[in-house]
């Protein structure tokens, strides 16, 4: 069944599996947003006089029957049907009879899908916010419980300067919240409604866009029904440089900790249950799980790129490759949300090295200490780096590099003003 076919028509097998693709699959993600705006567009129609008040009843109690259905696992697009708009019209239609078919009066399959998209979009980045708040508030706890505990800091993969597990947590807890700016960004525009812009020109039909826009709790419309079309491929893209800004925040994050588990630093460590071993040398304990996290988010962060390519100088008007955004799109959105889960678990259940900075190795690790401590002599701070510096070359510098630090400053070691991070992010929530 299409929902375009005529009567006495039909099209080649070949260039249906073509076209259709992978589309049935990642309808299946659609269903429920599809009877939505089904319902609202029927709702709708019975107030612009297109259905009656009996017919539009049936439909919308069909219809909430079909949701009822999806919400439970029992929705499948069957063979032969082309998409979900198709498969919940027939089922419509077969529930409810000739009320059924009038449910596509004054939209196009094309803004069908694109309020499908939006709902499923919106859903998807509240659903990712509410992920990334929860890891937010893991390494906050985790800054806080580990603040005392030191570990070196590292510029060009050397040591740089005494840093601190209360640092390390909270720095990418601080991530998260510019993150999250671009998340907001993405669902502000991804709650606009492209319903009643039909193929992307409008329609004779008397449609009440602001009452399917109420209904479907839309921020507002994507007014401009040519731009609603438009919009197709350019909110998947905004969406996608959301995520993937998540995606390099947990990057990053991995790699640290898959360097801090290696016996060459050993910083941290974790329960055997979550590590993996090797298959000749017993002494293996593989990070396994972080390097996949940095894998699989390195490749969500190709998402906007692929996206672009996909779109890039396509004229105004629907075109067929906006159905590709789905299988580029869809995947990652949900190994995003795994990435975040695997590192939460990760993270809870981290054991941190005591006494690090006591190795030997570590103690120009205190080099700007002892500068500072030289300055706050009266010694100008040139003067100060240079007889350090002189010190460090000739074996001279006997700093005591055990000593007790005294960092501050707001961001420091002994300020990590964690409050203030916890602030950032209470105004970025409020954006959503």
């Amino acid at each position: 069944m299409k929902l375009w076919q005529k009567d006495n028509s039909s099209v080649n097998q070949l260039i249906e599996k073509f076209t259709v693709g992978r589309d049935k699959e990642f309808d299946l993600l659609l269903a429920q947003y599809d009877v939505q705006g089904s319902i609202a567009h029927v709702k709708m129609l019975k107030e612009v006089g297109l259905m009656n008040e009996k017919d539009a009843a049936e439909a919308v109690k069909g219809l909430e029957g079909i949701l009822e259905d999806i919400l439970n696992s029992k929705f499948t697009i069957e063979e032969g049907i082309e998409d979900v708009h198709s498969q919940v019209e027939y089922l419509l239609t077969q529930r409810i009879g000739e009320a059924g078919k009038k449910i596509h009066s004054g939209r196009s399959r094309n803004d069908q899908v694109a309020v499908d998209l939006k709902l499923y979009l919106r859903a998807e980045v509240l659903a990712i916010k509410d992920e990334v708040k929860a890891l937010f508030d893991l390494l906050l706890s985790q800054s806080e419980k580990f603040k005392d505990k030191l570990l070196p800091g590292y510029t060009h993969l050397q040591i740089a300067m005494p840093s601190s597990f209360g640092l390390w947590f909270g720095a990418y807890a601080e991530s998260l919240t510019d993150d999250m700016e671009l998340l907001a960004a993405a669902y502000h525009v991804a709650n606009k409604n492209p319903l009643g812009s039909g193929a992307g020109y409008g329609s004779s039909f008397p449609l009440n866009r602001n009452l399917t826009t109420e209904l479907l709790q839309f921020g507002s419309l994507n007014y401009n029904s040519v731009y609603a079309q438009m919009s197709r491929g350019k909110t998947e893209k905004i969406v996608a440089i959301g995520i993937s800004s998540v995606a390099a925040t947990l990057s990053k994050l991995a790699m640290d900790a898959c360097l801090y588990i290696n016996q060459n630093f050993g910083f941290i460590s974790f329960p055997n249950e979550l590590t993996t071993g090797s298959s000749i040398m017993p002494h293996k304990k593989n990070p396994d799980v972080f390097e996949l996290i940095r894998g699989k988010c390195n490749r969500i962060q190709s998402t906007p790129n692929e996206l672009t390519l996909l779109i890039n100088n396509l004229p105004s008007g629907y075109h067929r490759e906006m159905q590709l955004t789905k299988e580029i799109l869809f995947p990652a959105i949900e190994e995003l949300k795994a990435c975040i889960q695997m590192t939460k678990l990760m993270l809870s259940n981290i054991s941190i090295k005591e006494n690090i900075l006591d190795d030997e190795k570590y103690r120009y690790l205190f080099s700007v200490e002892a500068v500072n401590e030289l300055v706050n002599k009266g010694v100008s701070f040139r003067d100060a780096y240079r007889q350090v510096g002189n010190d460090i070359e000739q074996g001279k510098f006997n700093f005591d590099y055990k000593k007790q630090l005294h960092h501050i400053h707001e961001g420091s070691i002994g300020n990590l003003s964690n409050d203030g991070i916890v602030a950032e992010m209470q105004k970025v929530l409020q954006k959503f």
